[in-house]
Parts: C-alpha cells; sequence; structure tokens
C-alpha cells in the first residue's frame, strides 16, 4: 500500500489542482469545473503547488523571567 503525502483525503482546493489556470488575466479551471459539496471530479492534487503553513513566532523572553 503507498502512502499518501499529506493524508489519505485532501479536500479539493484549486490551489493546488494541476487543472487551475494561474495565468495572470484570467484566473479559472482549465476544464470549467467547480468545487460542489466539497467535490471536484476533475481535481487533481499537485503537492509542489501546495504552500506551507508560515512557522509559529517565537516569543520574546527578559532575563527575568528565568528568576526565582
Amino acid at each position: 500500500m503507498k502512502n499518501k503525502l499529506f493524508g489519505e483525503h485532501i479536500q479539493p482546493n484549486c490551489n493546488y489542482c494541476d487543472n487551475f489556470n494561474r495565468n495572470d488575466n484570467n484566473l479559472g479551471c482549465i476544464k470549467n469545473k467547480q468545487i460542489k459539496n466539497g467535490k471536484c471530479r476533475k481535481f487533481a492534487y499537485n503537492p509542489i503547488l501546495r504552500m506551507p503553513k508560515s512557522e509559529a513566532k517565537m516569543m520574546q523572553f527578559k532575563k527575568e523571567d528565568f528568576e526565582i
């Protein structure tokens, strides 16, 4: 059994679909489809197009925070 990169079930999102047209003047599906009820028949997941979540910001500590 093959392991999926991001799990078994990927929610359809046009931002990381191979069929999404990314031209500057025309955004939309190449296959003229849209997500209905959380599903798209022509959704083709491409993990390279997925943007990683931003990192959590580190908290700033003072010297006084470590004193007993």
